[in-house]
């Protein structure tokens, strides 16, 4: 690096993508997921500029939802220096890199910012590591840096940049975005060796980027600045003003920003870029057996070629006689669909949710700051979960207005509240909580505490929860 300010990483961790659906939804998106390595993809981008000379501490930007899936995993990692800004609502790249430029620049020094989607696979670091420092030497430069990535394909399914006529290096003149191509105009894209791949990625001084904005968007920085100093603190959250936020145009930083202004440069990238857009795009990054199959979980595969198998823990899945087929087994849904027809898996998604059916956003498993619950069977009048609750954790101090509950422990051990009454169950202990009645339920020990939980009542919706005490900020 050849200046003295620092970079700091802000990672986009918000989106639903619904492509890779139905393992990737809305309340626990593919970010979170771990579908390429052994780490998730919002881990794999937070560990991939780790080692990087002059990184600060991570800026994490989420939605309510996602918090605490992203607190968790950022825990998980040994991270706990990173802030994570909570957006009451989407409002694409603009405004949250505009909110993460304002941040940074409240501790009176400029800094570079690194913008990196939390749901994107790049596979040699050293490659990438060096086009950081090239990008860096221009950001302190006072350009604004966009990464674009060499095609190799004419691909139809992303965003392109073309370099001015003329300009070749580790740094060029960027001439303009193209928006999605068809596959004619892709192939003249990829023959005429001018045109990137946007890869979504970009570098600037916070400053540079706050000038840029106060002279192309000016109603968009002041709702930011707004939507910023009346944040709360939540936690180890930061929420934004939810009023003030409203006030932020739709835009990305493409839009707003980057398309506008004569400072944008891009620095070519070769370093196995991939959005993991699709459940083809994945096939694609993924380690592949002799047959060309990804085969995830308990698989086999006969006289089959080419394919992505997944399946889900516990259950066998087989195929015989498929080529050029994905197949998806969650414990509620199944998905199979020819890998060119794969695109289609919106129309899915978007029929769901106008049938109002929860498998457009959740999973039967559920992730809560505690722990997690697994809804694995239910009839007219009854639920069953299996609850477990990590060491230390509590749930809420609640009531329900129509059910009650029977708590069997599994295993670990439980410090059951009920009315004025606590006591503590261990293995095959159990416990009635009456319809009405005031109760908790904690983990003292230091190992996960199981339990299965049945719901009996006239209702057993979610939204069926008086919180009267949250560790969490949930009342």
């Amino acid at each position: 690096m050849m200046s003295n300010l620092s970079m700091r990483p802000v990672v986009l961790a918000g989106g639903g993508g619904t492509r890779l659906w139905p393992l990737s939804r809305a309340l626990f998106p593919k970010q979170l997921l771990a579908l390429v390595t052994n780490r998730t993809m919002l881990q794999d981008t937070l560990a991939r500029v780790s080692g990087v000379r002059g990184v600060e501490s991570s800026l994490v930007i989420c939605n309510d939802a996602q918090r605490f899936g992203v607190a968790e995993q950022l825990e998980q990692m040994g991270i706990r220096d990173a802030d994570i800004l909570l957006e009451p609502f989407g409002r694409n790249t603009a405004p949250a890199v505009a909110v993460a430029a304002l941040h940074a620049l409240r501790y009176g020094e400029d800094v570079v910012l690194l913008v990196l989607p939390a749901d994107h696979v790049i596979q040699n670091l050293a490659v990438f590591h060096s086009a950081l420092g090239v990008a860096y030497a221009a950001a302190c430069n006072g350009d604004l840096v966009t990464f674009g990535v060499k095609p190799l394909s004419a691909e139809t399914g992303y965003g392109y940049l073309r370099a001015r006529q003329g300009e070749s290096g580790p740094v060029q003149k960027l001439e303009c975005f193209v928006e999605k191509p068809d596959q004619e105009t892709a192939r003249a894209f990829l023959s005429s060796g001018r045109y990137f791949w946007n890869s979504g990625m970009f570098m600037f001084q916070a400053s540079v980027y706050i000038e840029e904005l106060a002279r192309l968007q000016p109603q968009m920085l002041e709702a930011c600045r707004l939507a910023l100093d009346g944040a709360r603190a939540d936690l180890d959250f930061l929420r934004l003003d939810p009023v003030a936020f409203a006030a932020c145009s739709n835009d990305s930083i493409d839009c707003a920003v980057m398309e506008k202004t004569d400072k944008t440069v891009v620095v070519p990238l070769d370093a196995g870029w991939s959005d993991v857009g699709s459940w083809s795009t994945l096939w694609q990054v993924a380690d592949k057996n002799k047959d060309g199959n990804v085969c995830n979980g308990d698989v086999i595969a006969e006289d089959s070629r080419d394919c992505y198998l997944h399946g889900t823990h516990g259950r066998l899945l087989t195929v015989i006689g498929l080529d050029d087929v994905i197949v998806v087994d969650t414990d509620d849904v199944v998905l199979v669909t020819h890998k060119e027809q794969a695109g289609q898996i919106k129309r899915i998604v978007e029929n769901l949710k106008d049938q109002g059916r929860k498998e457009a956003s959740v999973h039967r498993k559920t992730y809560r700051p505690w722990g997690r619950f697994d809804a694995i069977d239910s009839g007219a009048r009854y639920q069953v979960k299996h609850i477990s609750v990590k060491p230390g954790g509590k749930l809420s101090v609640q009531m329900h207005h129509h059910r009650a509950e029977h708590w069997v422990v599994v295993s670990g051990t439980a410090r059951v509240t009920i009315g004025d009454e606590t006591r503590l169950l261990t293995e095959n202990q159990s416990v009635y909580i009456p319809l009405g009645t005031v109760h908790a339920l904690e983990n003292p020990g230091k190992i996960p505490l199981e339990l299965i939980e049945v719901q009996t009542g006239a209702y057993l919706g979610e939204d069926d929860i008086v919180r009267l005490q949250d560790r969490y900020g949930r009342e």
